[in-house]
Parts: C-alpha cells; structure tokens; sequence
C-alpha cells in the first residue's frame, strides 16, 4: 500500500509540473494588423492596404485578416489615441505588443511589394 501510495503522488507531481510553462493557442493573445488611413488616399496608400491583404491571406489564410480603418470616418476608435496615429499607418498587433510598419510599407509597397510581404511575416512570426 505505501507504494501505491508512493506511485500516485509521483504521478500526481509529474502532471502538475508538465504543465507549467505550457501556453495553449486560446490564452495567446490574436495578432491583429490594422491599416489606418484617410478617405482620399493616393495609390501608395491603396498599395499598402492590398499588398498587406494579399499577404495575410497567403500566409495566414482567415486566421489574421486586416482591419482597414477610416480615421476620417472612425474619429473616435480608441485604437487611434491608444496608439497616437495621426495619418496612414500601418501596425500589427499582439497584445500590448504594437510594431509600425508604416515606413517600410511606404517604401515597399509599390516599388518592392515581395520585400513588403517578406518583412510582414518576419514580423507577425516573430510575435
């Protein structure tokens, strides 16, 4: 008997230790990529946005998809303050975890769309 004994408590320490430290997918939290603009936009703006699209829906599928925000339209989204954006931006998202890729999306987007989507996934894998 005070092996049983001996054997359950083992058992018991091993299944509470073997989960610590473990994460599962629903306690993480989403990455979310928002592209704030303008109502007129040139066609760098309009770049960015469907590049950034095209790219979450190669790599990602509908897991991450872009939420395309108005500023002129959606004055009032706490994204905006929380996030100080004051023109076309471009940020991913992951918790309290903000990375901007406004200027790199600007330099890429029509020029280099393929160097875009590289540092897309670079940055939203890293996350």
């Amino acid at each position: 008997m005070k092996l049983f004994k001996i054997i359950a408590v083992t058992m018991l320490l091993f299944a509470g230790f073997s989960n610590l430290g473990a994460q599962t997918p629903q306690n993480a939290a989403p990455v979310e990529v928002y592209y704030f603009h303008a109502t007129n936009r040139c066609v760098t703006c309009q770049a960015v946005e469907s590049v950034t699209k095209e790219t979450l829906k190669q790599f990602y599928g509908d897991q991450i998809v872009l939420k395309s925000i108005n500023q002129d339209e959606d004055k009032t989204n706490p994204l905006i303050k929380k996030h100080k954006i004051a023109g076309q931006t471009l940020l991913v998202l992951k918790g309290d975890k903000a990375v901007n890729l406004t200027n790199y999306a600007f330099m890429n987007a029509r020029n280099n769309p393929d160097k875009l989507k590289e540092k897309i996934k670079e940055t939203i894998d890293k996350m």
